[in-house]
């Protein structure tokens, strides 16, 4: 494979691609600028913090992705990002390492838009990082210990993350969530 046969892989992939160091943005595509409606080049030696609803979930996703890759190179979740005029949606996002013993120092990410299979709602922060590890499979008492509250703070989260989507069951949160037909 040539130098340019990646160039173009890269600068034509259907999904968003970064290049981050130590969560700085090194390089991006077209695909990933767009998507989160920041003109093509203008994200590189940002933080992706800027991409984030707020600081603490930059900070939480960095510490859990941090824990997964230092075990096996690699991170993925379904998270709610933030464009630059404000709007969230759910993205699914995938990343490795170069090197494992310091993850963040050098990683290619992958973001797929999943707004046409996501409902967004108004979440707030937590209710949000709940979401996120809920659609991963996390129960009430990992989510808890993942964010450092009690159970039963999940549970009220849930309960009103419910009322705020229509639904009866956790069953149905979940697939509401996952963007599965009910």
């Amino acid at each position: 494979m040539h130098d340019a046969d990646i160039a173009f892989g890269f600068e034509f992939a259907p999904i968003g691609l970064a290049v981050t160091r130590h969560r700085i943005i090194e390089t991006c595509n077209p695909t990933f600028s767009d998507m989160f409606g920041y003109p093509p080049g203008s994200l590189w030696g940002k933080s992706i913090a800027l991409l984030y609803p707020s600081n603490r979930e930059f900070v939480d996703v960095g510490r859990i992705g941090l824990k997964a890759m230092t075990k096996g190179g690699q991170y993925g979740d379904e998270r709610i990002m933030q464009r630059a005029d404000g709007t969230q949606f759910w993205c699914a996002v995938r990343g490795r390492s170069a090197t494992i013993s310091d993850p963040f120092s050098r990683c290619v990410w992958s973001f797929v838009d999943m707004s046409e299979q996501r409902p967004i709602v108004n979440f707030t922060r937590r209710e949000r990082e709940i979401a996120m590890l809920s659609v991963a499979g996390h129960t009430n008492k990992q989510i808890a210990r993942d964010l450092g509250i009690s159970h039963r703070t999940v549970e009220g989260h849930r309960s009103r993350m419910m009322d705020k989507l229509g639904v009866t069951t956790g069953a149905e949160l979940i697939a509401k969530l996952a963007g599965l037909p009910l």
